[in-house]
């Protein structure tokens, strides 16, 4: 059954050594990108809100408010940091912001039953948050189809390879439709409410400014 979190940060256990380092080696690169001096601006600040982007949704996918046992949780937003990144930066970079941090979680806390799940699952299920850039002006736009897209990819690896826990008589693609949208979907609305919020919204304009 799937369990409401009592101790929103107990999954803070969970950490391994090697994704610590990752994290702190990606704050080190962004505080040091800040430091750079003003010539190569535009690749400066890529580069330093990625690393503090991908970083914090990280930590936040941390704070589990409900967990399914087949792996996937809700949390407080996890998806927003890289939505951000890529309304401010573009799609591209979006993309691969989110591929890093697909492969982070794979590193971190792999649930893996075939390389084609890893795939879906992973950097491509994150990597589609990159849409978000397509919404440059709509911040709450861009986390609701940056949510589906993503959404798109593990309802695909449900239907395909997690069909089996599906209870019986029900069709696998009702299934991961369910789970995903109970998953994905509370996350992303989470996402668009905070993004529809008057002062996060001013606080990313004069971030992005």
């Amino acid at each position: 059954m799937p369990e409401l979190n009592a101790n929103f940060f107990e999954s803070f256990k969970e950490f391994k050594l090697i994704t610590i380092v990752i994290l702190a080696v990606l704050v080190l690169i962004a505080i040091l990108g800040s430091l750079k001096k003003e010539e190569n601006k535009f690749n400066t600040r890529m580069m330093v809100y990625g690393g503090l982007c991908v970083s914090l949704a990280f930590v936040l996918s941390y704070v589990r408010i409900f967990h399914w046992p087949q792996g996937g949780s809700i949390t407080p937003a996890s998806m927003l940091p890289l939505v951000i990144f890529a309304s401010i930066f573009g799609v591209v970079p979006g993309i691969i912001a989110g591929i890093a941090y697909g492969f982070l979680q794979l590193i971190q806390d792999p649930y893996i039953v075939h390389w084609a799940q890893v795939l879906l699952d992973y950097p491509l299920a994150f990597g589609a948050l990159g849409i978000a850039g397509l919404f440059k002006k709509n911040l709450a736009m861009g986390a609701f189809f940056g949510g589906v897209s993503r959404m798109f990819f593990h309802f695909l690896s449900g239907v395909i390879f997690f069909g089996q826990y599906a209870p019986e008589g029900m069709s696998p693609y009702l299934y991961s439709l369910m789970v995903n949208g109970i998953l994905i979907g509370s996350e992303t609305l989470i996402c668009v409410v905070v993004a529809t919020i008057p002062q996060f919204k001013t606080m990313r304009k004069k971030v992005s400014a």
